[in-house]
């Protein structure tokens, strides 16, 4: 893999505040091409976080998990793609009409619309989870479906385990977007993810980009960290 394609597969996440958030900015430009903005840091500073990022030459992937009546997530999904995310998650169990919404949302904001991923089975989750909350069928085959309503209503990929990926990548085509968290370097604490694996497994599975945070934004040195991923990709995956 070439070292720039190998860049912009890796998305940081940045769950922490906006004083770090700026920091780690800051020391990645012109290395990360994507950063990822989820609940924590949104939350906290809303839509000008996405927007300071846009101006720092980043890509941004909001990941906010719409999950609402159709009306409200259509809503959101105008609301983040105006504030310039390039790409927006959603929560496959919402419903088709849901997932549907969300693309019109998307659509209306801007001509070069904003992705959409929908989440199967959040990466922290394994077979005794699922059932916790009444669902009995295999953690595969739940995030399969999942997947299937979503490519059906409009959504262009999925969230996945990296464990699912190679199965997704069969399941939607060549096309579809398929980002992967859970993923950890050779090393790496597991933190609160159960299904993992390194960046080169993720990829060579079928991943289009793939999640990393704290093996990033909490190294000693995060360029460092994000750049031997890089090197990682750029020697393992053809």
């Amino acid at each position: 893999m070439l070292e720039t394609d190998a860049r912009d597969r890796v998305i940081v996440a940045l769950d922490c505040d906006r004083e770090r958030a700026l920091e780690l900015a800051h020391e990645l430009s012109g290395h990360a091409a994507w950063l990822k903005v989820g609940m924590t840091l949104y939350y906290a500073e809303g839509p000008e976080i996405v927007k300071t990022f846009k101006d720092l030459g980043f890509k941004v992937f909001l990941d906010l998990k719409f999950h609402d009546i159709p009306h409200q997530v259509r809503g959101a999904a105008r609301s983040a793609s105006l504030a310039g995310a390039d790409l927006l998650s959603v929560h496959g169990l919402g419903s088709g009409a849901m997932l549907a919404a969300c693309r019109e949302g998307a659509e209306e904001a801007r001509e070069d619309r904003a992705k959409l991923v929908a989440i199967t089975v959040l990466t922290s989750m394994d077979q005794d989870a699922l059932a916790e909350i009444g669902v009995e069928s295999p953690v595969a085959e739940e995030a399969a479906r999942l997947a299937k309503l979503a490519q059906a209503n409009g959504i262009d990929g999925i969230v996945c385990s990296p464990m699912e990926a190679h199965d997704m990548r069969e399941l939607l085509g060549p096309d579809a977007l398929i980002v992967t968290p859970g993923v950890r370097p050779v090393g790496a604490a597991l933190g609160d993810q159960s299904r993992v694996a390194t960046p080169s497994q993720a990829i060579e599975r079928g991943a289009s980009h793939i999640v990393v945070g704290r093996p990033i934004t909490g190294a000693d040195d995060p360029v460092a960290a994000f750049d031997a991923i890089v090197a990682e990709l750029v020697e393992n995956v053809a």
